[in-house]
């Protein structure tokens, strides 16, 4: 996650910062529309945070360079990027879904079954 003051500005922005550190409660999701000049950003990035070159830098140096905007949405935000986010992103994208949640509530209760019998045995 990286956080952004509120003015969404990239030289606000702060890659993965601890609660603590964090300079707003917003956040980019990691969705981009990037156009090429971006390469030339990244091939003058100094590596950041564990020796990594980050795209957070890459995009301050680009912001310098022309204009940067974002779209700020209301909802849920599930982090994907670890296991647990990506199962409860699946889980409630299917149950909200007329197409899916009838069937996968009946399997989610079948499974919910077993695993209650494994636990009591």
């Amino acid at each position: 996650m990286i956080g952004l003051m509120a003015q969404s500005s990239p030289e606000y922005s702060v890659e993965k910062p601890s609660v603590e550190d964090a300079p707003s409660n917003i956040a980019i999701l990691g969705r981009y529309i990037i156009n090429p000049a971006i390469m030339e950003a990244i091939e003058e990035t100094e590596p950041g945070k564990k020796g990594e070159i980050q795209l957070t830098d890459a995009l301050k140096i680009l912001s310098q360079r022309e204009a940067m905007y974002a779209y700020v949405f209301e909802g849920k935000r599930y982090d994907v990027g670890n296991k647990l986010g990506f199962l409860e992103a699946t889980v409630e994208f299917a149950l909200n879904r007329e197409d899916l949640r009838e069937d996968f509530l009946n399997y989610l209760e079948k499974v919910i079954e077993v695993e209650k019998e494994r636990i009591n045995k």
